[in-house]
């Protein structure tokens, strides 16, 4: 496995840091000092950015900066259409993909290529980490608990075989593995890495590469952005569905599947009807009785009704973070109900839509 694959310590390749940009000029100066402040040899590293659609001065504002090609256009069509149009102006082994409003851990750069000497990894995936704060809404507190979770899957993955997607606020590739994407797709680095994983490579992955960004302003905000991941998720299982065939590609059709397709198609829909299922049980046993679906099912609406004074505190500016849990899985699993009906609907736009962050503070979830 890549984790134990020592290879040769001495490798130190260019890099490319690639940030797909629109209107980020009031993140730009922190991620032009933070990208130049990374230990890697810094003439072994090239910033392009490409600025598709920016009109508050993000492009003439990185053209002051040494160092940073920038690659503007004025139409704005959508982060995949400029990844696609940037990734020609690539020339180095390796390009790492990130986002304009979060800032690297030091050593990123290096612990991503690290991985990167086993000639049989495609993609290294980095960890996203969340800005904290004492009295969190629900949407950061759930956000941080939700990233940690996700975090501990990857590790699983990568032990097992293979990390099911990257996280987009830091990933990279080997260059020569690149595929134009498709310029309505809605879940850029999912598509991307699977895709360097159906070519024969793995996607590994190394929590000491690390991105940090603050959470969404609110639940309604955290809300919006897992919508648009959803319809991006059921978006990617039709495109990937070649995936699907275990007798092809083995054991990542079993990490995609149980990880990825349940996640974004069959599970949400089982929570929801298992809880008149159980009720059903629980009555033939005897509803009050400590049979195993009767306590299964007051179980169920202890959860949910957790879940709902999660909501009602919420937005009465009440913060008990144990109720944060409840309410933060509730929305996740609401959001994949949403995101179907918009995909069926076709009315997602490709274009950037930001979620509205809280404010950054010193502590990281």
């Amino acid at each position: 496995m890549s984790k134990n694959f020592e290879g040769n310590e001495d490798y130190e390749p260019e890099v490319t840091l690639f940030v797909s940009a629109f209107n980020e000029k009031d993140y730009l100066e922190q991620k032009v000092k933070n990208s130049k402040s990374l230990n890697y040899p810094q003439d072994k590293v090239t910033q392009i950015w490409v600025t598709d659609g920016s009109d508050d001065g993000t492009p003439d504002l990185l053209k002051k900066y040494d160092g940073v090609e920038v690659h503007h256009k004025d139409e704005r069509a959508g982060k995949i259409a400029a990844m696609n149009r940037g990734m020609a102006f690539v020339k180095t082994p390796i390009v790492i993909f990130s986002d304009a409003n979060t800032d690297l851990g030091k050593d990123s750069i290096r612990e991503i290529v690290r991985l990167f000497r086993n000639p049989t990894v495609g993609c290294v995936s980095g960890e996203k980490r969340i800005y904290s704060k004492d009295a969190d809404s629900a949407a950061g507190a759930g956000e941080g608990m939700y990233w940690k979770y996700e975090s501990q899957l990857k590790k699983w993955d990568a032990e097992l075989y293979s990390v099911v997607g990257a996280a987009g606020e830091l990933f990279a590739i080997r260059t020569a593995l690149w595929q134009e994407v498709e310029k309505d797709t809605l879940l850029d680095d999912f598509m991307i890495s699977l895709r360097v994983a159906m070519s024969g490579y793995t996607i590994q992955y190394n929590p000491e590469a690390y991105a940090i960004e603050t959470a969404s302003a609110n639940v309604k905000e955290e809300l919006k952005r897992k919508v648009r991941i959803s319809a991006g998720g059921i978006q990617s299982v039709v495109r990937l569905r070649a995936l699907l065939n275990f007798f092809k590609y083995g054991t990542l059709s079993f990490q995609y599947i149980s990880h990825r397709v349940l996640r974004w198609t069959l599970t949400p829909l089982l929570l929801f009807l298992i809880i008149p299922a159980n009720f059903v049980l629980a009555q033939n046993e005897g509803l009050f009785s400590l049979g195993l679906f009767s306590v299964l099912f007051w179980g169920q609406v202890l959860f949910y009704t957790a879940a709902l004074l999660g909501w009602f505190l919420e937005n009465r500016q009440i913060r008990l973070k144990v109720l944060f849990i409840p309410y933060y899985f509730f929305i996740m699993n609401l959001s994949v109900f949403l995101g179907f009906g918009r995909y069926i609907k076709g009315n997602q736009s490709v274009n950037w839509e930001r979620a509205k962050r809280d404010v950054q503070t010193e502590a990281v979830a």
